[in-house]
């Protein structure tokens, strides 16, 4: 089981590149990193491998499956289904409990009544929210909120989580705590695919790229922890 993309690109209308000839696989149970600049193309990589956008050019597999040329429809059900989301807001509906916001994955599946209140409740037990479900958005705190969004996109056992800049509204201790369950996702066999240009990453994942002008590189942890540190471009070895 694996996420891939192959050879794509991407260009947007205002002439902003979003990808350039870019492969990567990502298989079952990694922990892996896009590091890089704001405007650098790793939130489209992220979108492309979501089906939230299709490349201009190229292949994006799932599970040897490809999948960038399914209608809408088709590419809907395989996110609700096989695909998790994870935004830098945690986007909870504020008029909803914790436990509302998670089930609303599962009324998309048409999945209710007792086999829905089950798996919300595992799924904000498994990130430590169990005792806070009955509360809403407000009454949460930033990381808390955050942990509802995971439950939320855990809740329907997706096989893939896309997490675009998740730590990035939090503070080093709250971050810290979000990754480490992240990390923990994907020691139970959810593949994780994060873009961030968070330091601390580097602690947790299994693999880290470095994403600039939408090329694609794989650094090893010096070079990526050199360019964390000086905020300067860095190339692969070799390149």
């Amino acid at each position: 089981m694996s996420l891939e993309l192959r050879n794509v690109s991407k260009r947007y209308p205002n002439g902003a590149i979003g990808a350039v000839d870019v492969s990567i696989e990502v298989d079952r149970g990694e922990f892996v990193a896009l590091f890089g600049p704001s405007g650098s193309g790793k939130t489209s990589l992220v979108q492309m491998m979501g089906l939230l956008m299709p490349p201009d050019s190229g292949e994006v597999h799932i599970d040897g499956e490809r999948v960038d040329q399914l209608s809408e429809s088709s590419a809907a059900v395989l996110r609700r289904t096989k695909l998790g989301f994870v935004f830098q807001t945690a986007g909870l509906l504020q008029l909803l409990s914790a436990a509302e916001n998670v089930d609303v994955s599962l009324r998309l599946l048409g999945i209710g009544g007792r086999k829905a209140r089950e798996r919300v409740k595992t799924a904000l037990d498994a990130v430590d929210m169990g005792p806070r479900a009955d509360h809403r958005p407000d009454e949460l705190s930033g990381g808390e909120q955050q942990r509802v969004a995971i439950a939320r996109a855990l809740v329907h056992a997706p096989s893939y989580l896309l997490a675009d800049e998740p730590t990035g509204e939090l503070d080093t201790n709250t971050g810290a705590a979000i990754l480490s369950l992240l990390r923990e996702v994907a020691n139970q066999g959810t593949t994780v695919l994060m873009a961030t240009h968070d330091p601390a990453v580097l602690d947790y994942v299994d693999r880290a790229h470095f994403v600039q002008s939408g090329t694609l590189h794989l650094p090893d942890r010096n070079e990526l922890a050199l360019w964390l540190a000086e905020g300067t471009a860095i190339q692969s070895v070799g390149e």
